[in-house]
Order: C-alpha cells, then structure tokens, then sequence
C-alpha cells in the first residue's frame, strides 16, 4: 500500500523541516477546527459542530489553511515560523492535482518580501534536490524530469502573461465588461454579471496556465489587485504584490507580501464575507480580525506550497493520488 511512496514523504517532511530550522524559522502546531475563518469567496468550507455535556452546540469548521492562526501568532511576535499542516476545502473539482484533504506547507519569513520569499522557496527547492538524490533515483524518478525543476526560477508577470498566451491587456481592460468583451473574442463566454476577477480567471485556466513553459519552474508575479487577496498593493495599485509557482505544470505555490493595514484587511473581510453568501457552506467570520494587524504585525511574507503536489513531482508520480494514503479517488464507489 505505497510503502514506498511513504517513506520517500517522510525523507521529504524530514528535509522541509531541516532547512526551515537551520535558517531560524519555529515549527508550530495550530488546530485543524477553527470557531471561524478568514473569507474568501472562491472556497467551500467544512463544517461542524462542538456539542457540549449540556447539549448545547457550537460552530466549528476545518481550516482550508493555517493563515487564520499564523496572522495571529505573526502579530504576537512569533518571528518566522512554519507548519506542515492539513488543510480541507470543499467542493474541490477532482483530478490529478486535487483531494479535499490535503497537505500544505506554510511559511512565513519576517521582515522580507514576496521577492524575498522566492529566494527562500529555490533554497528550499535546491535543498531538496541535493538531499534526497539517492532516494528519488532509487524511486525510479530520472535525472531529466529532476532537472526540469532545478532552480533558479524563471520570472514572468501576469500582465506579461496574459498579453503573451491571449493576447489581451490587462492594463488597457480594468472593466468587467471590457474584460469580457476581449475574452469572447477570443473564444471564451462569460455569464452574464460575471466579476472581472471571474474572467480574468477563466482566462488563466484555459489560455495561460495550459500554455506555460514547464522545462523550469516559473514564478507568475504581480497578480492583478482585482482578485481581491490579503496581499499589499504594488507600487502600480492595479497589482498586488503576490505570486504563483508552476513547476512542471504544476500550480505549486502561492505568496504574498502579507497585508499590515488594519484597514485594508477590514475591507478584505467586509468585501469577501459578502461576496461569500452565494456559497453553499457559510461559515463566522471574527470581525475583530484586524486587532493583528497595524504597528504590531511586522513586515513580512507568506509562502503557501502544496506539499502533495511536490511529493508527486519530486516522486515522478502524475496523480496526487499516487503519493497520499486512501485519497478521496481510491474511496470512491
């Protein structure tokens, strides 16, 4: 029962927290149920309840990540930490590169930058390379797929893209309509009232990422402020500071230079926690959130890695399936 997939993970697990803790950063722990969650808009929830002896109940939901508990503990003065960490979110599409439970990688790295956190992710990368060479040559993985994901990563920006796999400027359409104008004609329909986020993303998905060179791994930089994230805006306030890796094809990770404005994550909230009542799952929101942010919260950057999704590439494997124990694909009926 992949036995041997399991032991490559856990060589994996092992070299992860090797390299976080040599270069200073705090492994924490932090629960999977949660009284409430940071919205967002684009993901379904599990929910459930705490019943107490007295029969009384209380909301509780498991996390989709570990941000709602490390913007705390960053605003306390935890410094750099990380946590490899089980995640949940619903109504996941199946395939390949999806399960509804799954591992994730958080790390955080104080007073640094998203840029900053690129040079942290490629030493993080190289390391794992370096280390487990006999181990993922003894899984049968070649020397030629290994390359493929050997940094320094390339750098690309949306906007450049976009422009390059569509033929569309993001810049000169910063309106719905306009959006959707240039998306029909190229062969992609938007429903009717559908956000200039919607489009933009239907024009990632089925023009971009396909496109994407994979003989290294590229980082999609300066994503446009439209998709509304925890992320500081740019010096252009179209974009936020904020990017994606593909590795061989693989979306494999998200960052942000995270948001200090006590402010701007209210909006934040107050924007997606509407925007979330067409979900199917509601779930509480703690509007009193933004006490972590301002003064206290230090400049810092948050890096979200899919730890399945490495494992399947570092392993050779072309299913997430392959590499976790009784994935929702094996259980179906």
């Amino acid at each position: 029962m992949k036995q041997a997939i399991m032991r490559l993970r856990a060589c994996i697990n092992r070299e992860i927290r090797s390299f976080l803790t040599a270069r200073g950063y705090l492994e924490v722990q932090t629960p999977v149920l949660a009284p409430h969650l940071i919205p967002e808009s684009h993901l379904e929830v599990f929910a459930t309840e705490q019943i107490a002896p007295d029969g009384g109940a209380q909301p509780r939901y498991l996390v989709p990540s570990p941000e709602v508990w490390h913007k705390q503990l960053l605003g306390s003065g935890y410094g750099s930490i990380f946590e490899i960490a089980r995640c949940f979110r619903n109504g996941e599409q199946r395939g390949a590169h999806h399960n509804n439970e799954f591992t994730m990688l958080e790390y955080y790295s104080v007073d640094a930058d998203h840029l900053d956190s690129i040079r942290v992710t490629e030493g993080l990368l190289q390391h794992l390379l370096g280390r487990l060479q006999r181990e993922l040559q003894q899984y049968g993985q070649s020397a030629e797929r290994l390359q493929k994901l050997q940094p320094p990563f390339a750098r690309m920006s949306v906007r450049e893209a976009v422009l390059q796999y569509s033929g569309i400027d993001l810049d000169r359409h910063q309106q719905s309509s306009e959006l959707a104008e240039a998306a029909a004609r190229i062969g992609i329909r938007a429903a009717a009232g559908d956000s200039w986020e919607r489009v933009f993303n239907h024009i990632l998905v089925d023009r971009v990422e396909p496109a994407l060179p994979d003989q290294r791994p590229l980082v999609l930089i300066d994503y446009p402020a439209q998709v509304r994230t925890l992320a500081e805006p740019a010096d252009d306030p179209r974009y936020s500071r904020r990017w994606e890796l593909y590795a061989g094809g693989v979306e494999l990770a998200n960052c942000y230079a995270e948001e200090r404005s006590a402010q701007r994550v209210q909006q934040f909230f107050a924007a997606e926690a509407k925007a979330k009542r067409s979900c199917r799952v509601p779930h509480s929101v703690d509007w009193n959130y933004c006490r972590w942010f301002g003064s206290q919260f230090p400049r810092c950057s948050g890096v979200a890695l899919g730890v399945d999704r490495l494992v399947m590439l570092l392993s050779g494997e072309t299913n997430m399936s392959g590499v976790i124990l009784f994935a929702e694909s094996d259980r179906m009926v």
